[in-house]
Order: C-alpha cells, then sequence, then structure tokens
C-alpha cells in the first residue's frame, strides 16, 4: 500500500499585517509618553484657571495622536458650527478617538460631559476635573447642573455622547435623555453629529491601536432650545437621535 504524503501547512503573517502591527505597538507608546508630557503644563494650566491655553494645548495633542495613529479625518458640515457660538454638541461614541477628533478639529472651546466612573482613571480623571468638564454623577445633588451652566457662560460649547457608553458595533444605539436634558437647561443650540469609523482604530477594552484609516464627523442642522420647557427634553433626545442615525454611514 502506496505511502500517503503528509501534508503540513504553514501560515504566516503578511508584511503589511507585521508593520502595521509594530506601528501600533510603537503609536501606543508615543501616545502614552505624549500624554505624560503634556499632563505636566496641563496641571498647571488648569491649576491656575488658564482654560482657554489649555484649550490651545488639547487641541495640539490631541492632533499629534491623531497624526502618530495615521488616522485621516474628514468632516462634513462644520460650516454649520463654525460661526454658531457656544452649542451642545450630541454624538454617539465608538472610542477614545471620538474625543481626540472632536478636540482636534471641532470649532470653539469645547468641554466634555463624562461619567463618575472617568474620575478614577490616572491622568485622564485629573485633566477632566481641573480642564472645566462636567461630571455626571447620579448622587451629586445637583452639582453637574450648576456646573454645566458654569461652563457654558464662559463660552465653552458641551459634547455629549448620548448613548452612555462606547460601541463598536458599527451602528448607533438608543439615546439616553440627558443630551436633550442639557440642552434644554442651558437654552444652547443642540448640534447631532455622527461619527463613523473611529470604532475600527481603538475598539472598547483594546490595549494597542489600529493605526491607519479614516474616520467620518458628519454634523447635522443645528436645532434651536431657546423656547423649550424640561418637559420637552424627551422628545429633543428623539430628535436629535433621529437625526444622528440619518447622519450616520457605516462604512467611510
Amino acid at each position: 500500500m502506496a505511502n500517503q504524503a503528509e501534508t503540513v501547512s504553514f501560515t504566516s503573517t503578511s508584511p503589511a499585517r507585521l508593520f502595521r502591527s509594530v506601528w501600533g505597538a510603537l503609536a501606543t507608546a508615543a501616545c502614552v509618553l505624549l500624554t505624560a508630557l503634556c499632563a505636566v503644563p496641563a496641571a498647571i494650566l488648569a491649576r491656575f484657571g488658564q482654560l482657554r491655553a489649555l484649550t490651545d494645548l488639547t487641541t495640539l495633542w490631541a492632533r499629534a495622536l491623531i497624526n502618530i495613529c495615521g488616522v485621516r479625518v474628514e468632516i462634513e458640515g462644520l460650516e454649520k458650527v463654525r460661526d454658531l457660538g457656544p452649542y451642545i454638541l450630541v454624538c454617539n461614541h465608538q472610542s477614545f478617538f471620538d474625543i481626540f477628533a472632536i478636540a482636534a478639529y471641532m470649532p470653539g472651546a469645547i468641554r466634555f460631559v463624562g461619567k463618575k466612573e472617568l474620575m478614577k482613571i490616572p491622568l485622564i480623571g485629573y485633566a477632566l476635573k481641573r480642564g472645566g468638564h462636567v461630571i455626571i454623577d447620579r448622587q451629586g445633588g445637583g452639582k453637574e447642573i450648576r456646573r454645566a451652566i458654569e461652563i457654558v457662560r464662559k463660552g465653552f460649547s458641551l459634547c455629549v455622547f448620548a448613548e452612555g457608553h462606547r460601541y463598536n458595533d458599527n451602528r448607533v444605539h438608543e439615546f439616553e435623555d440627558g443630551a436633550g436634558w442639557l440642552a434644554v437647561l442651558t437654552k444652547l443650540p443642540a448640534v447631532p453629529m455622527a461619527v463613523s469609523g473611529s470604532g475600527a482604530f481603538f475598539p472598547r477594552l483594546a490595549k494597542v491601536v489600529v493605526p491607519g484609516g479614516k474616520m467620518r464627523m458628519t454634523i447635522g442642522t443645528p436645532i434651536p432650545t431657546a423656547n423649550l420647557k424640561s418637559s420637552d427634553r424627551g422628545e429633543l433626545t428623539r430628535k436629535l437621535e433621529d437625526a444622528v442615525r440619518a447622519l450616520f454611514v457605516e462604512e467611510v
């Protein structure tokens, strides 16, 4: 009986895939190092209340991170907010790159609305506390309301990730009513914006950046809130959610 030839297969990593893996590791290390280097001047500026200078530093930091990771950011509808003044930016949330892109390219000085749990993250927590951001604490007794009003009175816009969590399953999830509530509270225009493609670069629970590629931010028509009441916040949230769903694209 003839001997059967044994077939052995080997899998190999393509040069392109290997290059991207190495690039991702180096980019991640560079981003961590850059963040650490920026933390000291950022802390000093925040400590002395130099929020405008802190905004400029944050913009430079965010653009540097995006460039290091080779991410191209496309923005559609920028003219709708360029001369708008302070506004409430309401969008979906796929990854930390959403924050980087908004800080890097959206007009005006923007502060973020985040959950109390973020305060436990080293550097991030301190930056949020000192940098003029709004931290939501369900047991806060209304302090976040006063904080939001204080921030917008200083001329800052606020960004709300209305889904409440990061999702990288390439779809828009149901919005929480907090987005509409904040817009009605501050009487600022509510601006819907869809973020697409960013989940590919740094998915939730990821440890290393996946570099290279493109993400898109699509800005919708601002919704006036000056004449809205507290009871309108649910309807406003649904309008914002519908607008973001209409703006969202699955493939960038």
